[in-house]
């Protein structure tokens, strides 16, 4: 199955990599339960926090929950001058390059003991620097490419004529300080401009990191932040890294939820942040449901039944037939598939069908 990741990026000494511990500390804990791998040092693998999974458990009398994960890359911290190879730039641009998506932590907080390295805390400038990078590199990258493609479009190549045409359009965009996700791209134009694999054309998440009496509130800098957020269409999460820290060390659920009580919070950071990173990514979730497990699936919105299928296992899609589908709120309102089903409430779908977040899936298939 297809792994979905979100590079964790930001200047140096802003919280990166307490969250990033925080992420693998809580997926540490979780593996008590199911695999966790840290893939690398600094790729890990989280659950994807989905209380529907173990209302659908309950239900289905299932002796295991396998939910879906998300994996999280930590990239080292990036500096003014990234683009020109500053600091650890040419690395750091490779690994953002193989990310899906982009959530940038930016300091909201004041501590004379961590330094900034702009000297002052200012998470909108912040943001601009390593936005500017990203796209200094792009720049870069888009004026190699359409040197390279325009030879072959002009030797009569159609696939190269499509991509010198986004190409040409990007570097407008660029040249005029937007970011390559701000440019108009056709349906026909999707896969070729997903393969010029731009750093600024990655959705982003805004992580807004404030000391603990900010958690529930947030600040002036968090204020701004958002605002700066809401105008590039982004979203912004607040959390305290270093209480997600100490959240992820705690042992049972009920101390994490009297701790969190304490600070005036309902869940913490780290799930808006991953609900928030599958958002960005335009994914959704299915359910299988059964005695031996009840397990969640991640697809694309307005993925069909047969890819959906495919997710479980390439023969699935290949021999596709159709697919059982309960709603979520059918399955648990009525009190389980078998009840589901004699309501009339399970659907034979085809191919053709879009599969809905939450559908409760069976399929039949011929291989």
């Amino acid at each position: 199955m297809a792994s979905f990741n979100c590079g964790i990026v930001g200047l140096p000494n802003v919280g990166k990599s307490t969250l990033f511990n925080a992420l693998t500390a809580t997926a540490a804990a979780q593996a008590a339960n199911f695999p966790f791998c840290t893939i690398e040092p600094n790729v890990g693998r989280v659950a994807m926090p989905d209380k529907r999974l173990d209302m659908l458990a309950k239900l289905g009398n299932s002796q295991k929950i396998v939910p879906t994960q998300l994996e999280f890359v930590d990239i080292a911290g990036l500096v003014k001058g990234a683009s020109k190879g500053e600091g650890l730039g040419n690395q750091f641009l490779a690994n953002i390059r193989e990310t899906d998506a982009i959530i940038h932590v930016l300091r909201c907080f004041d501590d004379e003991n961590i330094i900034h390295v702009m000297g002052s805390v200012d998470p909108v400038r912040d943001a601009e620097i390593v936005e500017t990078e990203l796209m200094l590199a792009d720049m870069d990258s888009v004026d190699r490419q359409i040197t390279s493609v325009g030879k072959k479009a002009k030797g009569g190549d159609k696939d190269a004529k499509l991509t010198l045409g986004i190409l040409e359009k990007v570097k407008v965009a660029l040249d005029a300080g937007h970011p390559a996700r701000t440019v108009k791209i056709a349906d026909d134009e999707e896969k070729a401009f997903k393969m010029l694999a731009l750093m600024s054309s990655k959705p982003v998440l805004y992580v807004l990191n404030v000391q603990e009496d900010d958690a529930a509130t947030g600040n002036e800098w968090t204020k701004k932040a958002e605002a700066m957020a809401k105008e590039k269409g982004a979203e912004a999460v607040i959390i305290t890294a270093s209480i997600e820290s100490e959240i992820a060390q705690l042992g049972s659920e009920e101390e994490k939820k009297e701790f969190l009580s304490t600070l005036g919070l309902e869940e913490p950071g780290l799930n808006k942040i991953i609900r928030a990173g599958y958002n960005l990514l335009g994914l959704q979730t299915y359910f299988t449901v059964g005695p031996k497990e009840a397990r969640a699936w991640t697809i694309r919105k307005a993925a069909k039944a047969p890819e959906a299928a495919g997710v479980i296992h390439g023969d699935f899609e290949r021999g596709f037939i159709k697919a059982e589908v309960i709603a979520f709120k059918d399955f648990v309102d009525l009190g389980g598939e078998q009840q589901a089903k004699d309501a009339g409430k399970m659907r034979q779908e085809g191919k053709e069908y879009l599969v809905q977040d939450g559908d409760v899936m069976l399929f039949r298939f011929n291989v």
